[in-house]
């Protein structure tokens, strides 16, 4: 595990558009200091700008998606975004985003991944903090849940179950590690049934959706992409690539082990949130 802060060596710019607005928008990234955290600074044409830190404080709706801020002055489908912060280790930077939305590029972190590796990362002058899971935290929905278990290292395991016939069971297994990432999960894109797409289309959402950042499942439960899946299990790698973006949110990257069966972003939203509600299931260390 890495023992100093981390940022980046300079700035870069992506852009794109919404997944669900369908908008197009700009992501200028930039180093910070010390301490600083990831921080959104959402701005538009008026004028107007404002600070978001990407904390468990922070978050608001987590509907297929994960958002912070507020309503009418949020950044929205920040997940894929933070899974590549975290995954390179990266502690402290500044992102300023023009529109509403972080662009879905591919539909997972691999654009990010490359952009943060092209631009190069840089060791900072102060140790790095992990929040230590001393005591199983667990949070449920029904038959869905998910948990923090002590644990010697940072692992992930995620597992899915959809009554279709191009998902069905799946669980996939993580050591946190940024080439492992990389190579086996960045690629995995977010996925939707074609069921949905009409409603989803009538609340404005799913507008930027496509076969290039998006599977798409038919009525059949098969997979309508051309050109198929990206990894034989791309389902619940997407799923863990979440969870790993989600759970940045807890501020510092965390010690222990992460499980969620049937989960997603609200409940990984609502464990980060009890997790930091009571101080006794952690320990923060250098």
């Amino acid at each position: 595990m890495k023992t100093l802060q981390t940022t980046i060596a300079g700035s870069f710019s992506l852009a794109g558009f919404g997944v669900h607005g369908g908008k197009p928008v700009t992501l200028q990234i930039s180093p910070a200091l010390v301490n600083h955290g990831i921080v959104f600074i959402r701005h538009n044409a008026e004028g107007r700008r404002e600070s978001i830190p990407a904390l468990s404080s922070s978050l608001g709706s987590t509907t297929l998606n994960t958002s912070i801020g507020s309503v009418d002055f949020g950044v929205s489908t920040i997940e894929h975004l933070m899974a590549a912060i975290a995954a390179l280790s990266i502690d402290n930077l500044n992102i300023e985003i023009d529109g509403p939305e972080v662009p879905i590029l591919g539909g997972g972190s691999a654009e990010f991944i490359a952009a943060f590796r092209k631009t190069g990362l840089v060791e900072q002058d102060a140790p790095r903090q992990y929040l230590t899971i001393l005591q199983t935290v667990r949070v449920e929905d029904g038959q869905n849940w998910a948990e923090f278990v002590p644990y010697d290292g940072t692992r992930y395991e995620v597992e899915i179950d959809f009554p279709v016939a191009s998902i069905g069971q799946q669980s996939f297994s993580f050591e946190l590690d940024s080439d492992v990432f990389e190579r086996e999960i960045s690629k995995a894109r977010t996925f939707g049934f074609m069921r949905d797409v009409e409603k989803l289309r009538s609340m404005g959402l799913a507008l930027g959706s496509s076969l290039e950042n998006s599977i798409a499942i038919g009525d059949e439960g098969q997979v309508l992409n051309p050109d198929g899946l990206h990894y034989p299990d791309e389902f619940v790698r997407h799923k863990l690539l979440d969870s790993v973006g989600d759970l940045a949110l807890a501020g510092h990257p965390f010690k222990g082990l992460f499980r969620s069966y049937r989960g997603g972003h609200k409940l990984n939203g609502a464990l980060v949130k009890a997790l930091l509600d009571n101080p006794v299931h952690y320990r923060l260390e250098s």
